[in-house]
């Protein structure tokens, strides 16, 4: 059955990724699953049977912590609770495979360590992964950003999506100041910033063109940023509520696991998170 997930920790990144997701599931009207994984916190061989029951019990009780916050939150959502052993990340990936989106929770950008649950779902997930990192306001903006590749249009049809359900405004924006990103690889283009301009915003109208069909109802504007797409990304990030972006775009490295502009967001955005994959790969 279709649901939404997120992972629960107990922590105050944790339930700011819950409310999101009770309101993810509220206007999607799917299920909620809340999901907890605890782990025995020391070596195999340092086995206590009576302490590993004492720390499964209190995994239980931080699980149903969040399920009571959840239905508290919202009184008609039916909430379904998951516990497991082990890490989160491979956890919340076992819980997901009806998900439509996976939502967890992420510490500030500057305190993100390395090998975190909110790096390591992304960079593995088969769906679109929240990463929240502030409150969802009542009026908010959704920053796409496009590069002309299938995960761009991936991250479009997510991004309107949800400018769709909350009532959000969306700015599709386009970072072509880079070789990876001119349609083609034309480095032609960049002698001259006229025709850059013109062939680069061409790609970018015809790919919010059809989205902007389908949701009428959203506010949709283009930017087409003569800086990288990284940067571009960060400097509309700073006004954002959710960044949008494909899990790999034009210019990625095959052996990759995320995108270089998707990780950079994920490490670095002041605002939410969103990474999507192209599931047509």
């Amino acid at each position: 059955m279709s649901h939404v997930i997120a992972g629960y920790d107990g922590s105050s990144e944790s339930e700011r990724a819950l409310r999101w997701a009770v309101m993810e599931a509220r206007l999607r009207r799917v299920p909620l699953t809340v999901c907890h994984a605890w782990r025995w916190p020391y070596p195999i061989s340092y086995i206590d049977h009576e302490g590993v029951a004492i720390v499964r019990r209190m995994g239980e009780h931080i699980l149903d912590q969040g399920a009571a916050l959840a239905r508290d939150l919202a009184p008609g959502l039916t909430v379904r609770k998951r516990l497991k052993d082990g890490s989160a990340a491979p956890a919340l990936l076992s819980e997901a495979v009806d998900a439509e989106v996976i939502v967890v929770g992420s510490h500030a950008p500057e305190e993100l360590p390395a090998g975190s649950t909110a790096l390591r779902v992304p960079a593995h997930a088969d769906r679109p992964v929240v990463v929240v990192r502030s409150p969802a306001p009542r009026d908010g903006l959704v920053v796409v950003g496009v590069d002309g590749s299938a995960g761009a249009d991936a991250a479009l049809s997510f991004g309107f999506e949800e400018a769709a359900l909350r009532g959000w405004r969306l700015r599709a924006v386009y970072g072509c100041w880079e070789p990876g990103a001119a349609p083609g690889g034309d480095l032609s283009l960049f002698g001259d910033e006229d025709e850059l301009r013109r062939v680069c915003g061409a790609v970018l109208e015809r790919a919010v063109a059809p989205w902007r069909v389908k949701y009428p109802q959203v506010q949709a504007t283009t930017s087409l940023v003569l800086k990288s797409p990284r940067e571009a990304l960060f400097e509309a990030a700073e006004e954002a509520t959710l960044a949008v972006v494909g899990a790999r775009g034009t210019g990625v490295v095959e052996s990759l696991t995320l995108g270089a502009t998707s990780d950079a967001l994920l490490k670095h955005a002041p605002c939410t998170v969103a990474v999507v994959p192209d599931r047509t790969r």
